[in-house]
């Protein structure tokens, strides 16, 4: 498969952008051959719903700009829906936690979240931080405290309790990695 296809790949899968340079390390090429392979994908997309976005050391896949009414009104659409589980789970998470990453909601949830975080982005509800580590953190925005009522999130309810349940929690699977760590290697 030609560079340009595995990093369109690559940029749909993260749906965020992602360093040339990053690009670079992961296919074993040089930041030239990146940029030849950007170029070619750039132009493959030209036609399409789909938009290569550059900066000088950051890419990432985007909608078209023609299609910014067609997007807005999809956008209304699903701001008029409700959340749902999935979504009040996640917010909640995001609510007690402050600020946490994305596998942080996955290992709490025990699914992936990506999408349901898009959902709540695109509501307002949660912001997208700097990158921790390898993926972006979020939080919740101020309009949605202002919204519940309250100033900081310590005046959520039960705070205090939902947190040790979290911190409990999160130590009870930590040790129980440990312990499958350890059986692992006392059996091999």
């Amino acid at each position: 498969m030609s560079l340009d296809v595995q990093i369109e790949g690559v940029l749909f899968y993260k749906a965020a952008p992602v360093k040339i340079s990053a690009l670079s390390r992961m296919f074993s090429v040089s930041e030239g051959e990146v940029q030849e392979a950007l170029q070619k994908l750039q132009n493959r997309l030209t036609e399409g719903g789909i938009r290569l976005v550059s900066t000088d050391t950051e890419v990432e896949l985007r909608t078209a700009g023609e299609l910014s009414e067609l997007i807005e009104n999809l956008r209304k659409d699903e701001m008029k829906k409700e959340i749902g589980k999935a979504g009040a789970e996640t917010l909640a998470i995001i609510l007690y936690r402050g600020t946490v990453s994305r596998s942080e909601i996955d290992s709490i949830r025990g699914v992936n979240s990506s999408f349901i975080l898009r959902n709540l982005l695109t509501r307002g509800l949660i912001q997208r931080e700097g990158s921790a580590g390898r993926s972006y953190a979020y939080s919740v925005t101020p309009d949605l405290l202002a919204h519940l009522g309250i100033t900081k999130r310590e005046e959520l309810p039960q705070f205090t309790e939902i947190m040790d349940a979290l911190d409990t929690f999160e130590t009870q699977q930590e040790e129980s990695s440990e312990t499958r760590s350890l059986f692992n290697a006392e059996t091999s």
